[in-house]
């Protein structure tokens, strides 16, 4: 393993910031549904996959692609809906995730996390009896993350195993208060490469857990890049050490009771968030790698009738030299895995849909709904997972067949979606995820309300 060290600041890459409520003319401030935005995320996705390969093969810190990413204005874009018409609802946000996904899928995962974590103070802050569940403080992250067009990355989860204590706060001395946060933790994405980071910690190692920002390039913290992936290599993951960093107040966004029940449903949305985001990504690989086959596909060279090894003279005496295009075993194979992708897509459209609505509903979101919400995330996690690694799979063997490519190594980069299918989704247990949905169709039970991704 490398020598941790000090989080670097990216070169040329952030700009200027403005003073609070002077954004007007930034694309942050201009809505979702707006229709700069999809010519916007279509035009990044293009340049993305021109050089998708290289950079993969490379395996560098992905600085590059988040210049791409500031200058195009998305994660200034993806964070949660607000006032002044900034902000994404999930809808649009999941449509940009998985454009960008289909031609880089390490730069969509990156904004997968950027955007769940921007509904941080959303979740795990106070909610209101006037109604207003945005307080303040509920609006200051996505609204500085908007303003100061800031890469969010990071995790609040808690540990899974007890034994590991997590990140830990302590009291700070002095009048100001705030908190000192120590601990080492991996995270699967951004940590590189962010401007800030959200994570979660407990006081003193128990009780319930804080969810605070950090300045990733205070001198306490210290970055390891973890540069032995399989696939998603360009996602900034890494190890964060936190080495007597101080945490302002007014940098505690909220937190997580450390009895479940007593957690609120709206709440436990935010694993749900992150998981369909997820999901857009696992999908966005599928598609992306199904679109680049079938280009290489019809550029094949022509080759013999089936049935007429020999690729001789047809019955009516002339040549009969067929296509890729015409093969109809290619066909029958390019029907099954558009199939496939349809087919995961409409699961997928279903969970957004659901999620979307309980976003809306925030703290009225009651356990039934909820419950309902996790299944459909759950069922959309199971089948487009299975279809990311079975389409990703098959198409080594069809671009091997039509494109002269050796699938063992690879051909013309198809095995980068392979990669990518597999490293998202190994960490994703689809018989869990399917007991769940049994669970809940013949009994009726409730997924518990965890925070566990």
């Amino acid at each position: 393993m490398s020598t941790p060290r000090r989080s670097p600041k990216r070169p040329a890459i952030r700009t200027a910031s403005a003073a609070p409520g002077r954004c007007a003319d930034r694309p942050a401030d201009r809505s979702a549904d707006d229709e700069i935005w999809p010519r916007v995320t279509r035009e990044l996705a293009d340049d993305l996959a021109v050089d998708a390969l290289a950079r993969d093969r490379a395996g560098k810190a992905p600085f590059d692609e988040v210049a791409r990413l500031q200058e195009a204005g998305l994660p200034a874009l993806l964070t949660a809906p607000g006032p002044s018409r900034r902000g994404a609802d999930l809808r649009a946000a999941c449509a940009v995730v998985r454009e960008i996904s289909a031609a880089d899928s390490s730069v969509g995962e990156l904004l997968a996390h950027h955007y769940a974590l921007s509904w941080s103070s959303r979740f795990f802050g106070p909610a209101h009896d006037t109604g207003d569940t945005r307080s303040p403080r509920a609006l200051s992250l996505d609204v500085c993350t908007a303003e100061e067009r800031w890469l969010l990355a990071g995790g609040v989860e808690p540990p899974r195993a007890e034994s590991d204590p997590g990140l830990v706060l302590t009291p700070a001395d002095g009048p100001g208060g705030g908190w000192i946060l120590d601990g080492r933790r991996t995270f699967a994405s951004g940590v590189t490469v962010a401007d800030r980071l959200v994570v979660g910690a407990r006081p003193g190692g128990t009780g319930d857990l804080l969810v605070v920002l950090v300045d990733p390039a205070h001198p306490g913290v210290f970055t390891d890049a973890g540069t032995d992936r399989v696939g998603q290599r360009l996602a900034g993951a890494g190890t964060v050490t936190f080495d007597h960093v101080p945490v302002d107040p007014g940098h505690v966004l909220g937190a997580l009771p450390h009895d479940e029940h007593a957690v609120a449903p709206f709440t436990t949305l935010a694993p749900l968030a992150l998981r369909l985001l997820l999901v857009q990504v696992g999908l966005g690989i599928a598609e992306g790698a199904l679109a680049e086959a079938r280009d290489i596909s019809r550029a094949g060279q022509a080759g013999p009738v089936p049935g007429d090894p020999a690729g001789g003279p047809s019955a009516s005496g002339g040549a009969a030299p067929v296509g890729a295009g015409d093969d109809p075993y290619l066909l029958l194979a390019y029907g099954e895995l558009a199939t496939a992708a349809h087919a995961a897509a409409a699961v997928v459209e279903r969970a957004t849909d659901a999620l979307a609505r309980g976003l809306l509903a925030e703290w009225a979101l009651g356990l039934e709904e909820r419950a309902d919400i996790a299944v459909l995330v759950a069922a959309a996690e199971t089948v487009s997972g299975r279809a990311a690694v079975h389409i990703t799979t098959r198409i080594l063997e069809l671009v091997d067949g039509t494109a002269g490519a050796d699938s063992r190594s690879g051909g013309p980069g198809f095995d980068r979606f392979w990669r990518n299918a597999r490293a998202l989704t190994a960490p994703t247990q689809a018989a869990h995820r399917l007991r769940d949905i049994g669970d809940h169709y013949l009994n009726g039970t409730h997924a518990r309300l965890t925070l566990l991704a």
